[in-house]
């Protein structure tokens, strides 16, 4: 009698399954609905393109003064000025292995619950790549500006309006380019028993969307936060403020399945190339890293990174602070 079990390499075939992984992991991230991290094109091709550290050259703003308009005098003309931001190319794989995943599964679309899980745990854990790379730029000697600590502070250590106000206005004239606020859910908590978060309904949607003094809140528990001493960190981020690209590297595999017979299991591999690089910033740590692309806590070392830009156009301050 033919074994008519549906198999789970039935069910998935590998290009389609990457390109269906890679964009419902898109539709899933908050980070990427909310408009903390974009996508840019540009980016996917350098992360298909080979090499870890990417260059990326970039015009510099116009600057000097205007002269006064002289008949006796010639207008002086300043050059366009370059310079590049360097990003790292992260190489991540997961496996997951099911004696009955399959069966499990009939009466359902196998493809759609498969997929839903496996773009939910990339969507996650690239939520935690970003805040490994918040850690590692605001420790960064040349983000200490872009830093408010008021934890140690006798009176108004804690999160408030106050508190949120002082950290923006690390950006000078250019807080204004601030849009989200990123937050542990106990932070989200405190601010909601102030009763100073409200539910937005975008026209487009029936969704509601929180905001706190205008930022869009994105609540994270991956958001760096001290149990012993109660101290969190809450980031204030520009749109854009991370930019995206992911890719396929030639001769890099995105998925495969196998068949093990003899222990009856089958084995789903996904790989994924991607590039997370916060705007304004260089990676600048691939001599200090243990593996080809550097780990969730590599990216989380300060000295890992350097400014590539002027302070007012880097589009993030951080408020380290108790509730």
């Amino acid at each position: 009698m033919a074994d008519e079990t549906t198999k789970l390499e039935d069910i998935i075939q590998p290009e389609l399954f990457t390109q269906y992984v890679l964009e419902r992991t898109t539709e899933k991230s908050e980070l990427i609905s909310s408009g903390a991290v974009q996508n840019n094109p540009q980016l996917d091709i350098l992360a298909r393109g080979g090499g870890t550290v990417l260059k990326m050259p970039k015009w510099n703003a116009l600057g000097g003064e205007s002269q006064v308009f002289s008949d006796a005098d010639d207008i002086e003309t300043d050059k366009l000025t370059s310079s590049k931001e360097q990003a790292t190319l992260l190489l991540r794989t997961k496996g997951w292995s099911a004696h009955d995943l399959a069966g499990a599964l009939a009466g359902d679309d196998p493809m759609n619950r498969i997929v839903e899980q496996v773009a939910t745990w990339w969507a996650n854990d690239e939520k935690k790549n970003v805040i490994s790379i918040l850690k590692g730029v605001f420790a960064c000697t040349g983000m200490k500006s872009h830093v408010l600590d008021i934890s140690k502070e006798a009176t108004g250590s804690g999160i408030s309006a106050k508190s949120i106000l002082d950290a923006k206005q690390l950006m000078g004239d250019n807080a204004s380019k601030l849009a989200l606020i990123y937050m542990h859910s106990a932070v989200l908590t405190e601010l909601q028993k102030q009763q100073l978060v409200s539910n937005v309904f975008p026209s487009d949607t029936k969704v509601a969307i929180q905001t706190y003094l205008g930022y869009r809140v994105i609540t994270d528990d991956s958001a760096p936060v001290s149990v012993e001493d109660g101290v969190f960190t809450t980031y204030l981020l520009a749109d854009g403020a991370i930019q995206r690209g992911v890719g396929t590297p030639v001769d890099f595999v995105p998925t495969e399945i196998e068949r093990d017979a003899k222990k009856s299991t089958t084995n789903l591999y996904n790989r994924s190339a991607k590039v997370l690089h916060p705007k304004g910033m260089s990676w600048i740590g691939s001599a200090n890293i243990k593996k080809e692309t550097p780990s969730n806590e590599e990216l989380a070392v300060g000295t890992n990174w350097a400014t590539a830009s002027d302070l007012k156009n880097i589009g993030m301050v951080a408020l380290v602070h108790k509730i």
